[in-house]
Parts: structure tokens; C-alpha cells; sequence
């Protein structure tokens, strides 16, 4: 990716099952995201990107005019946040949408809601890159990919007009606009608390100038990476992970014992297990654990470590408990009424604690689908996660069509745990396409 320049009241809610018309006029905040508001600012945005990559250069003035047709059908997007007494909630946005400017500027900043029409989402474009970066409290990535796929659509529309009369121009009939709260309709009450922490290993390194992220992005072919993973009996995802944790032990430890785990977030979707089509927040995070006791390891022993750690707890029950106790907090009678500012500081102290067990976060938002006849203009799609506290380097990763892209973004000067990731990678007989944003080379 080259780099273009610097890359109670009443509450009103009609549904209607499937394709569901939702009418909200203000909008409790999920469980996941009542944490964001709390610990975003400069420099820890809790902004993320999704872009997709046209074969054709963008046209803003028709871009602008897709956003401005298509949000008015997603209400999560059409929000403010407001501070309440007691919690952050959303209300109805009736502000013209966002602006969609030239991408000038690095993915991710902070979102000023007041400098933004008051929203928690922007769009700009770069050459045939079309970007989405959306405040992680609206909702998660797979609720944001169903957005950007609809505006792509709209654009795709606007611009070719040999279209008309062959597609209608209307959403996808796969395009789900559900806010249902999926984390309140499908917990479990009373459920404690089931996992432990320790603190990690934490990447330093130089950092970077202020809200400037290093990206590498690398494409590999879907079937050559699903041969190796199937070679080694585990899954991409599984693969992918340990490659990673083997990197950063590698190149980063180089190889030496340490008395603290290289811990690893993997967010998992939990749409797929609880039949879920939300559009908000709907996933919870497990931890790819590995503690370099030994003097020495092989790949092969990292790979089991992590891939034994990720099927201990990718389990409906499991996860199921993971966000039944979050809940079960947010439910509590006694917490619900301490007031907003003091659950803030709360919070705050909790993730502050939290985030000395994380050495990073790989996020897998899977396979991506596009309808007919769109997917002949579409090339490829990419993610991109921001820095947060103690994660200074973040992986995603993604599929379309034959290829799976990785993303690395970095916050601080360190390449030997991304050169050390591919070249693994090729060791195994994947061929590997890399491109970045130039921060490392200026």
C-alpha cells in the first residue's frame, strides 16, 4: 500500500425479521463496547479500518453520494454518543452524513465525534481504495464489512450505468441490518469468572511520531497456505498464530527462555455460534498462550503449545461463559447504579491491569463474499487495527476470492518480528506478495 501522504424514557424500536427495518431513537450501548468510550483518546483511538480495493480509481463525488443513499438504512451507524447518569448511549444522528474526503493522513486517528457531523465512523478514499474506519463502540468488524460491501455496491452502481436494469438498486438481499443486542439475548446468569491472567511480554521498541502506524500487508494464495496448515494438521487460523508467536519468540526474545508468556488476543465471532446476524459488537476474546520455559523450542512445539491453547477455549461453553460474566457485571443491580463517572475510573483501572497481559492481537474476520455482478470490480479487501495499551504491533487477517491477506500495523520501530513471520511463511513453501506504507524506509 503506498502511502498518500502522512496513510426510564422511552425507546422506540420497531423489527422486522431478516432484512430487519430498524427504527431507533436511542440505543443502549452493547457490553463490549461500554469500554471504548471510556479509554479512547489520541493516540489509543479504538478505531479500526476495513477498506476494499476496486480495480478501477475512486470517484469521492460518487462515493459521497453511495454513503449519503446507503446510511440511512443502518441505524448503528446513524448514532451520537450522549453521557447519561449512569452509562454512554446512543442517540439518533440526524446530521448530513460525514464528509468522504482523499485519504491524507494515517488509518485509524481518533474519531472527534464534534468535528465529524457527530458521528463515530469516517470514509475517505486513495486511488482504487476505498477505507471505512469506524469507532470499535458502534460495532466490530464483521458489522462494519456489511456497511462498507453495501456502499461499494451503491458506488459500483453510480459509476456504471450498463448495471441499470440488471441489478436493482436496493440492498443485497444477504445484507442484514439487525441491532439486536446479542450479547444480552443469549447470556447465561451467574456465570463466574474463568480464566486467569499473568503479565505478558510487551514489544518495545522506538516509537513511532505521533499517530503514525507502520502497515505491511502480505498476500498469500488460500490454497498454498491451507495445504501447509492441513500438512501440519491444524487450521489457517491456528497456523497463522503460531507463526506469529514464533516470530515474535524468535526475533524478538531471539529465541531465549523468559518468565513471561508471548500472549496473543484472538478475537472470536460468535455470530456462528449463537445464529446471530447482528450489526453490533458480537465477539469475545481468547488467548493464544505461550511461556518459553525451556531452553529451546522448534516451530513444531510452538505450533502445539498455541494450537492446544486456542481448542481449550474455542468452545460454545466456553465462550459462552467468557461474555455470560462481563454481562452478568453490567446486569448487577448494585453496579447498574453507580453513577457514569465512577464506573469510568473503574474501568479504567481494570483495563489498565488487563493490558499488561497482552503481547498482541491477530484477528481473523474470515471469508468475505461479495454478490454478483460486483465482484468482477472488486480486487481485494484489507483491515487494519489501532495501538492499544501494551500492543504496540496488531495483526489482521482476511480472505477473498483465492487470496488471504495479513496485515501487520505497528506503533514502534521493530521489523524482525514481520520479516521473521513471512520468511517462515516461505520456508513452508507459501509464496508471499508484501507491500507497506513506507514508514519503515523513511
Amino acid at each position: 500500500m503506498a502511502r498518500p501522504g502522512k496513510e426510564k424514557t422511552s425507546k422506540k424500536k420497531t423489527v422486522k425479521k431478516n432484512k430487519r427495518e430498524t427504527t431507533l431513537k436511542w440505543d443502549k450501548l452493547d457490553n463490549t463496547a461500554q469500554l471504548f468510550p471510556v479509554i479512547a483518546r489520541e493516540g489509543m483511538s479504538n478505531v479500526y479500518r476495513v477498506s476494499v480495493v476496486l480495480k478501477e480509481d475512486i470517484d469521492g463525488t460518487a462515493l459521497q453520494l453511495a454513503l449519503e443513499k446507503v446510511l440511512p438504512h443502518f441505524d448503528i451507524f446513524k448514532m451520537t454518543m450522549k453521557n447519561g447518569l449512569f452509562w454512554h448511549y446512543f442517540e439518533e444522528n440526524k446530521r448530513p452524513a460525514p464528509r468522504v474526503v482523499e485519504e491524507s493522513e494515517y488509518p485509524c486517528l481518533f474519531i472527534n465525534q464534534y468535528e465529524n457531523n457527530h458521528y463515530h465512523f469516517r470514509m475517505s478514499y486513495y486511488k482504487n481504495r476505498i477505507n471505512l474506519e469506524v469507532f470499535h463502540a458502534i460495532t466490530d468488524g464483521n458489522g462494519a464489512l456489511n456497511f462498507l460491501k453495501e456502499i461499494t455496491y451503491q458506488y459500483i452502481r453510480l459509476k456504471h450505468p450498463e448495471l441499470v436494469g440488471k441489478v436493482k438498486d436496493s440492498l443485497a438481499t444477504e445484507t442484514s441490518l439487525d441491532a439486536e443486542d446479542s450479547y444480552l439475548s443469549n447470556y447465561k446468569k451467574k456465570e463466574k469468572k474463568t480464566y486467569k491472567t499473568e503479565r505478558a511480554v510487551i514489544m518495545k521498541g522506538e516509537k513511532l511520531a505521533a499517530n503514525q502506524l507502520a502497515i505491511t500487508h502480505g498476500q498469500v494464495p488460500i490454497a498454498e497456505i491451507k495445504a501447509v496448515a492441513k500438512a501440519y494438521g491444524v487450521t489457517i487460523n491456528q497456523y497463522i498464530v503460531a507463526v506469529y508467536t514464533w516470530a515474535i519468540y524468535k526475533s524478538y526474545l531471539n529465541g531465549k527462555q523468559s518468565s513471561k508468556p508471548i500472549t496473543t488476543c484472538v478475537p472470536v465471532n460468535l455470530r456462528p455460534y449463537f445464529e446471530s446476524d447482528t450489526n453490533k459488537n458480537f465477539f469475545v476474546v481468547v488467548s493464544a498462550v505461550f511461556k518459553p520455559t525451556e531452553e529451546t523450542y522448534t516451530f513444531e512445539q510452538v505450533l502445539e503449545i498455541v494450537t492446544s491453547s486456542l481448542k481449550e477455549q474455542i468452545t460454545k461453553e466456553n465462550l459462552e461463559k467468557l461474555f455470560s460474566y462481563n454481562v452478568s457485571n453490567e446486569m448487577n443491580t448494585l453496579l447498574r447504579a453507580i453513577p457514569l463517572f465512577l464506573k469510568n475510573i473503574a474501568m479504567k483501572q481494570v483495563y489498565n491491569a488487563s493490558a499488561k497481559a497482552n503481547t498482541t492481537t491477530v484477528t481473523n474476520l474470515g471469508i468475505i463474499k461479495t454478490s454478483e455482478p460486483y465482484s468482477e470490480y472488486i480486487e481485494r479487501f484489507q483491515a487494519i487495527l489501532s495501538m492499544s495499551k501494551g500492543q504496540n504491533m496488531k495483526m489482521t487477517v482476511l480472505s477473498y476470492e483465492d487470496k488471504l491477506t495479513m496485515t501487520f500495523s505497528a506503533g514502534i520501530m521493530l521489523l524482525n518480528v514481520q520479516k521473521t513471520f513471512f520468511r517462515k511463511l516461505t520456508e513452508d513453501g507459501i509464496n508471499v506478495t508484501i507491500d507497506t506504507n513506507g514508514v519503515y524506509y523513511e
